[in-house]
Parts: C-alpha cells; sequence; structure tokens
C-alpha cells in the first residue's frame, strides 16, 4: 500500500479522497490554484502544493505541473478525482513515465473509451446492446443525413468526443437535419477540437441508467449494481439514486453482465462506469463509459456499505478485488442530492460569493454530506459552483424521500443563490415520488417544479419580526455588560413607559412589496399585528440565528440569519429573503431595497468611480460592476460621503454584497 498520495483534484472529490486516505493512514498532497489557497482540501491535507493561477487551464489541467508536485513531495501515486486530468490519456501516460502510480485504469483503457464512435465498435464486437444508429467514420452531411432517414427520426447527432451534454442535437424531422448537424459540428469543434459525429435513435421517455464496475491487475471485474441517473437538467444529474427504482433481478443481472464485458473487453482496472439508455420496457442500450470515479458514487457506498476509493487505492497498489461478485448485496435505498450555488428562478444562473452561513443536516446513518467548503469560504467563479453532495439512506425508497425532504429542510445556506428549494420540489413532486422517472421529467413537470410566487406569509413576517427584536434585546444587553452600571434601567429595550404600551413598526419588503409588522410590547413578550391580525410572540434566539419560536402559544423552531441588510428565514422547509427596510431612509438606484449600496447580483468590479472620502450627491456614480455581460453602475442613495469601497478592480462580488461604507449627510 502507499505511503503518500497526491491528489490532482479540488473541492469536495479531494476532501473525499483525503477522509478515506487518513483512515487507512496513507498521507495526502494537495495541489491547489492561487484562487484556492484557502480552500477546505488545502486546509485537509498534509501537504499542499501551490501549482499556478485561478485560471484551470493554468493550474488544475497542466500535468507537468502536477507531476512535478507529485515528485517534489515524494508521492507514489496520484488520485485524479473527477473531471480536470481524470480521463486524459496524456495525464496518465506521463504518470506511467515518470513511475507514479496512476489510481485509475491503464491508457489503452481511457484512450479506447474516449471517443464515443470508436467505443461503440468495441462495444459492438463485444456484444454490448447498442442504440441503433450509425457510428462510422464517414463524415459527409448528405450521408449522414441518409443514414437519419433509415433510422427513423427522431435522432439524436453526438459529437463523437462529447461529454457533459455538449455537442448533442435533438432531430424530430428530416428537414431539420442539415442544420442542426452543422449547429452541432460548430459546438463540438469548439468544445472538443473534434467535430466528428454519431447519429443515434432517440429513445422516447429514456432513463439513464449507469452500473459500477470494478476491474484489478489479477483479471477480476465485478459490477457493483446500478445507480438511476434519470433527473436531469441539460443533460446534467440532478438527483441521483441507487438501487434504480423497478429494477428486476433479471434485467439488472443482465445489465450487470454486459458492463462487465464492456469493461473486459478494454482490459479495464479500478472504478469505473457504464452508461446505459434504458427504454420504458426493459430495453437498455450501451451509450458510454466513464473511465473515473463518478461523482455519484456514494449512493453505491450507502445501498453496499463500501468504500469505493479504498478500493480504487487497494487496486491501485496491485491487491485483488476485496470481494467477489456473489459476495456483494444491496441494502435498502440511498439517494443523493447536488447542491449547487446557482439560482433555479433565473435558469439555474451560477453564484458566486461568500458563504456567511451554512449550516448542513446533521450526518449520522441515514445523512452524509460530502463537501469541499465551510462557513466562511468563498464559491468562486473560477470553478464548478457545487456546494455540497447530500446523501441519504433509508431501508426502503419511501422512507429515503422522507430523509431527504427532512435533510433538505435543514439545510441552511446564506451568501449565495442556491437550489434547495428547487431540490425540495424536486423530490416531493408527485412523478418523481412515484417513480415515474425519465430525462425529460424537470421539463414536464416544470408546473409543479417553478410555481408562481404567492408572496410570503403572516407567520413569515412574525418570525422575522420577533428574531428582530430579540436580537436588539441581545445587543442592548451586551452594550449594558460594557458599561460600570449594567443594571441600569436605561439599557433596557423591554419597551417600558410611563401609563402606557409602546409601540414601533418594523418594515420587510419581500419581492417589490413592503409588509408592515405592528409592535406592541407586553411583559415578557410582544404583540405583533399585520394588516390588523395579531398574535401574542415569545422566543429564544441564540448566535446561529436558531429561534425557538411561540406564537399565541404554538411553538416550532426556525432560522433567522441577518446578513447585508438582509433576513433570511428558514421555517417549514422553506427559506424566505425578506429586506430589513429602513422607513426614514430614501433609497435611490443601486442601493438595493434595504438602501445599504449591494451588489443586485454576482459580478465583477471593473471601476471605482469616486474616490475615497469624496463627498458626492444623490445619484452620483460610485463603481461600475459587470454581470452576465452587462454593466451595472452603483450609484450613492443619498448626499453623503464615501468612506470606503470594500472590494477593488477585477473583485468577484456575491449577490448582496455590501459593496461602499457610505455615511448619508445630515438632514
Amino acid at each position: 500500500m502507499f505511503d503518500k498520495i497526491l491528489i490532482a483534484n479540488r473541492g469536495e472529490i479531494a476532501c473525499r479522497v483525503i477522509k478515506t486516505a487518513r483512515r487507512m493512514g496513507i498521507k495526502t498532497v494537495a495541489v491547489y490554484s492561487e484562487a484556492d489557497a484557502n480552500a477546505r482540501h488545502v486546509r485537509l491535507a498534509d501537504e499542499a502544493v501551490l501549482i499556478g493561477p485561478a485560471a484551470a487551464r493554468e493550474s488544475y489541467l497542466v500535468i507537468d505541473k502536477i507531476i512535478a508536485a507529485a515528485k517534489q513531495t515524494g508521492a507514489q501515486a496520484i488520485h485524479p478525482g473527477y473531471g480536470f486530468l481524470s480521463e486524459n490519456e496524456d495525464f496518465c501516460h506521463a504518470c506511467e513515465r515518470e513511475g507514479i502510480v496512476f489510481i485509475g485504469p491503464p491508457v489503452s483503457a481511457i484512450r479506447a473509451m474516449g471517443s464515443k464512435s470508436e467505443a461503440k465498435k468495441l462495444m459492438e464486437a463485444a456484444g454490448v446492446p447498442l442504440t441503433p444508429g450509425y457510428h462510422g467514420d464517414e463524415q459527409a452531411p448528405a450521408y449522414l443525413h441518409q443514414q437519419a432517414d433509415a433510422i427513423g427520426y427522431p435522432v439524436l447527432i453526438k459529437a463523437a468526443a462529447g461529454g457533459g451534454g455538449k455537442g448533442m442535437r435533438l432531430v424530430e424531422k428530416s428537414e431539420d437535419f442539415i442544420d442542426l448537424l452543422a449547429s452541432c459540428k460548430r459546438e463540438a469543434i469548439s468544445s472538443f477540437g473534434d467535430d466528428h459525429v454519431l447519429v443515434e435513435k432517440y429513445i422516447t421517455k429514456p432513463r439513464h441508467i449507469e452500473i459500477q464496475v470494478f476491474g484489478d491487475t489479477h483479471g477480476n471485474v465485478v459490477y457493483l449494481f446500478e445507480r438511476d441517473c434519470s433527473v436531469q437538467r441539460r443533460h446534467q444529474k440532478v438527483l441521483e439514486e441507487a438501487p434504480a427504482p423497478g429494477m428486476t433481478p433479471e434485467r439488472r443481472a443482465a445489465m450487470g453482465k454486459a458492463a462487465v464485458d464492456a469493461a473486459k473487453a478494454v482490459g479495464y482496472v479500478g472504478a469505473g462506469t457504464v452508461e446505459f439508455i434504458a427504454n420504458q420496457d426493459g430495453s437498455f442500450y450501451f451509450m458510454e463509459m466513464n473511465t473515473r470515479l463518478q461523482v455519484e458514487h456514494p449512493v453505491t457506498e450507502m445501498i453496499t456499505g463500501l468504500d469505493l476509493v479504498e478500493w480504487q487505492l487497494r487496486v491501485a497498489s496491485g491487491e485483488k478485488l476485496p470481494l467477489e461478485q456473489e459476495q456483494l448485496q444491496i441494502r435498502g435505498h440511498a439517494l443523493e442530492a447536488r447542491i449547487y450555488a446557482e439560482d433555479p428562478a433565473k435558469g439555474f444562473l451560477p453564484s458566486t460569493g461568500k458563504l456567511v452561513h451554512l449550516a448542513p443536516p446533521a450526518e449520522s446513518l441515514h445523512v452524509r454530506v460530502n463537501t469541499g467548503v465551510e462557513e466562511g469560504d468563498e464559491i468562486s467563479p473560477h470553478y464548478d459552483p457545487m456546494i455540497a453532495k447530500l446523501i441519504v439512506w433509508d431501508i426502503n425508497r419511501d422512507r429515503a424521500l422522507a430523509r431527504m425532504l427532512q435533510a433538505l429542510a435543514d439545510y441552511r445556506v446564506v451568501g449565495v443563490a442556491n437550489n434547495i428549494e428547487f431540490l425540495s420540489r424536486l423530490t416531493a413532486c408527485p412523478a418523481f415520488s412515484a417513480a415515474d422517472l425519465d430525462t425529460g421529467l424537470i421539463e414536464r413537470e416544470k408546473a409543479y417544479l417553478f410555481p408562481a410566487d404567492v408572496g410570503v406569509a403572516d407567520e413569515v413576517l412574525q418570525i422575522a419580526a420577533l428574531a428582530e427584536l430579540l436580537r436588539e434585546a441581545a445587543l442592548a444587553d451586551k452594550r449594558a455588560q460594557r458599561t460600570a452600571d449594567a443594571r441600569s434601567p436605561w439599557h433596557a429595550r423591554d419597551g417600558w413607559r410611563m401609563n402606557a404600551t409602546a409601540r414601533r413598526t418594523l418594515l420587510f419588503r419581500h419581492a417589490d412589496t413592503d409588509h408592515a409588522v405592528d409592535v406592541a410590547y407586553l411583559p415578557g413578550a410582544w404583540r405583533l399585528s399585520i394588516d390588523g391580525r395579531s398574535v401574542e410572540a415569545r422566543g429564544e434566539l441564540n448566535e446561529r440565528g436558531l429561534l425557538r419560536v411561540e406564537l399565541d402559544g404554538t411553538r416550532m423552531d426556525a432560522t433567522v440569519i441577518a446578513a447585508a441588510g438582509r433576513r433570511h428565514v428558514f421555517a417549514k422547509g422553506r427559506a424566505w429573503q425578506l429586506a430589513a427596510v429602513d422607513p426614514l431612509h430614501h433609497g435611490g438606484e443601486g442601493g438595493g431595497a434595504e438602501g445599504g449600496l449591494l451588489a443586485p447580483m454576482p459580478g465583477k468590479v471593473i471601476a471605482l468611480v469616486a474616490a475615497e472620502g469624496a463627498k458626492v450627491e444623490k445619484g452620483a456614480p460610485l463603481l461600475i460592476l459587470e454581470a452576465m455581460k452587462m454593466e451595472h453602475t452603483i450609484t450613492a442613495p443619498a448626499a453623503g460621503t464615501v468612506k470606503a469601497f470594500r472590494f477593488g478592480v477585477g473583485d468577484q462580488v456575491g449577490d448582496g454584497a455590501e459593496l461602499v461604507d457610505f455615511e448619508a449627510a445630515a438632514a
């Protein structure tokens, strides 16, 4: 077994590999770009080596730098993770040339499966079922059109060197073929440097089922059952599960045999995944083989009780597979949801910024969180915006679904837009719950998954107001403790008045609507009124924003996080973002709902127009943000002084980030 390995990756998968290596007593070396200098995988590893600037093409994708880091630190092997260089035959060959073990398949297997068309030829020879289609070398548009007509529409044009959903076009009728072929070839040459395509029959309501395979250097190959990855958007997986709902033992055995035959056909070693398109009638066809560990491998681990990274390390060090096929068993059901910093309401636009508050659900036998970030870390614009993978397990699918809904309800993220609520709706979607699965599920269930905004309930506003009042009282108490007379009644925020009840109004904005919560102070409580509807409220709030709420005697738990003028309310499995409005403030363009100078969306600072210390008039330009290829000018909300800029030119900022310390002039 190795004494030390280098992990040629970052983020979640690097942390995942480190965890197993540490358990096995193996030292780890992290590599990192300048943007990742303080990243979690760097903090966790035993050693770390800087390999270049933020851009992946200048760091994580530079083979020579990674090989040099391995030699410098004495690493005996390199784990490539997934993505980046994990399926790069040149990288694998460079490791072999330098006498460093590549924790993955041999160069020949990567090369064989790297081209979709060549892989199909190999699979056909090995007797693996193939989707009806044309996988040859002739690429003349007229000839491909003729093949498509013979196959019968709809057909799918696919880049032979493609991946990640790029280089694919669905053609539904013959007259559209030539134009869509040209479009597909343009994208293929741009993305992969190769415009070779294949044409296949498009399966209506297809399921995406993949088989986890493992081979060793002694000729043994097994399959560790299947995963259903049908729930996708734009060919990107969103929810994965194992085993596949509705899978019969006979079909599992047939798909498993086909996957093992595929792996043996290329002399496969290590962890790999054979992906199939499955028809609703039970037929299935080879799609491609991923010659690496998959993002969704934890669901296989949860139903088998195995550590696939440990298997990778053992096989790469020359050991035989730990178990034979008949020793492998399925227990229970597992689901994985990918938590991303993205905004589903804006077409899943990636979100960047600081994770101001990050509280995942507690891990247990039933719940697992794989992540590469912690509270206070940045979601960078340079890399994939994954926050974590949330994995749940239980004895059957219905109970696993309930576990996932609860775990998503317990997840708290503040600082970036995220897809947690979307994942909750997806998990609860009747079609998904009933296992009515195909790759078009998200599109056909769009009305359920993207409901119209129905506004904010009184209860949410009451929770936000209660948290505000409790936070004020706690701050007042802290200030009092720092004075010589901490017990002075002048420090109290209990609303005491001589022969009267103190009253005030709190304002919150949701979307474009202001909501007033009228507050009357009572002994040990408050009367909160909204449009004449009132409740008696009391509660307890801790420093992490956890709130024990009591409204007219009904108790519940919630979380309220104050950040950048916003109040993030988490309650009853949902999240709301409210702006705390100062009724005396008159905001201007760029000021945001709170009257603070906040970024209206993630972007990059491209110019500081005003100078620090400058006195400006209301509406004066202060700085310019570039976001989504457009410029946004942030202006002064009132006459006043620019005290300081919180970011410099070139800095990336998150949605809602405070941009300027601004002091309004006295009226």
